[in-house]
């Protein structure tokens, strides 16, 4: 297999959660931010410059005046100042930190009345980060009880096959589980290879939103049986406005919903469903018993990791840009993770704050024991470096980090190639490629 083909395929394997980001490609005026450590990292005290370069259809600007500001992520800028770029140019002084971190400079511009911006961020020694947010004593315990008390529930699973989604090697389902108490509900699309057999399997969880979900098709036709699920207890094969009506009015905010009350807060019945997913895997007779990965980005990073620490029977994992990490940091001085439901400190109750150690995902990476891949960058404005930094570098199981530092809230093609070379290979999927012409 050439390694093209070898590109095009895991480009369209194993990345339908993901977006391929085009950046700025089709704007008439870029703005180049960089920062001058090719890797952007820094040595703790070490000043940072910023060089900026601003131009349109190819060609530098000169004498544009530019607007910037130096902050750590989400936090009030150090350094705000207006100033006009000489030769298309403009280098700023930076600062640095005194403890471990990320500086961004945010630079933006008005161009025939259209704003432009681009950004860079520094990082000051990250493998050092430690979260802010602790484990609750009972932390465990508090899950192997969710746990238990979900198994007593009965899966009551129901699979529709999806004639329309069926290809010659893969049958397609909508599938219904019983979840969290008597009459709730999972619902995800489970894709299976016909040929007879016995598959490894992915499940394939989430990122933020409310919306349809059409199932990995491609990657179940090169053997893997993939499911790939929502969270929010409503099936996944609706007309879109239905979604759309959801996220505008019962759905919109749902991270934050009862989340004065660990027993009932919203994500407890999601966290449980990415493992009831998984206990339906293990009663298909098409699976082959052990290799099981998780895989998802944002949200969907966060449930990779939460679901492999929850369940044991998951053996490898891939994680995009992993929100709801370290959500306390607002309260230390920091950006915490994606939902910033403590950015207002007036929303940070004792309550709140303690419901939140239970669910963040931090805590659950302390408990990972198997293989996994990670990635993403530094310019994230939506899940801030420094809270992905904190769970990563809570991990002692092993760790692949794949950093694509100008990357922000996206995937570009060689993080879904280094994900499926990586998932691939631990389910042992190359003799399976190779015998099948791919």
């Amino acid at each position: 297999m050439t390694q093209l083909i070898k590109k095009i395929m895991f480009l369209t394997l194993l990345g339908v959660s993901f977006a391929i980001n085009a950046l700025s490609a089709d704007l008439p005026v870029k703005i180049s931010v960089t920062a001058n450590h090719a890797d952007w990292v820094y040595k703790l005290n070490e000043k940072v410059k910023f060089n900026v370069i601003v131009t349109k259809e190819g060609k530098p600007l000169d004498n544009v005046e530019v607007s910037y500001e130096v902050a750590q992520e989400k936090m009030t800028p150090m350094i705000k100042k207006t100033e006009k770029l000489k030769n298309g140019q403009l280098e700023i002084e930076g600062g640095t930190l005194t403890t471990p971190g990320f500086l961004r400079c945010i630079v933006t511009t008005n161009i025939e009345s259209v704003k432009y911006r681009g950004l860079a961020t520094a990082g000051f020694e990250p493998e050092n980060i430690k979260p802010t947010t602790t484990v609750p004593e009972d932390f465990v315990q508090f899950w192997d009880k969710a746990k238990a008390d979900n198994a007593k529930i009965p899966m009551d699973a129901k699979l529709t096959l999806l004639p329309e989604k069926c290809t010659e090697k893969v049958n397609v389902y909508h599938l219904s589980l019983q979840n969290y108490k008597v009459g709730g509900r999972a619902y995800g699309i489970l894709c299976v290879p016909k040929a007879p057999g016995k598959y490894p399997a992915i499940l394939q969880v989430p990122g933020a939103g409310v919306r349809p979900y059409n199932g990995d098709i491609r990657t179940a036709e090169n053997g893997i049986i993939t499911l790939q699920i929502g969270i929010h207890g409503i099936p996944v094969n609706l007309d879109p406005v239905v979604y759309s009506n959801l996220s505008n009015a019962a759905l919109d905010g749902y991270p934050t919903f009862n989340l004065d009350n660990k027993d009932t807060y919203y994500y407890k019945h999601v966290y449980l469903g990415c493992v009831r997913a998984i206990d339906y895997i293990f009663t298909m007779p098409e699976f082959d018993g052990s290799s099981m990965a998780v895989q998802g980005g944002s949200q969907g990073g966060a449930l990779s990791i939460i679901t492999t620490a929850l369940d044991s029977r998951v053996k490898y994992l891939s994680c995009f840009y992993p929100a709801l990490s370290d959500l306390t940091g607002y309260l230390y001085g920091r950006a915490g993770g994606w939902p910033h439901m403590f950015s207002n400190k007036d929303n940070a109750t004792t309550a709140k704050v303690e419901t939140s150690r239970y669910y963040d995902v931090v805590n659950f990476a302390k408990l990972i024991k198997v293989p996994g891949f990670y990635t993403f960058g530094f310019n994230d404005e939506t899940c801030p470096p420094t809270s992905m930094f904190s769970a990563y570098n809570s991990i002692n199981a092993p760790k692949d980090l794949f950093i694509v530092k100008e990357t922000g809230h996206n995937t570009v093609a060689e993080q879904n190639v280094k994900s499926g070379e990586f998932i691939f290979k631990q389910l042992n999927i190359k003799l399976y490629l190779s015998t099948h012409n791919y």
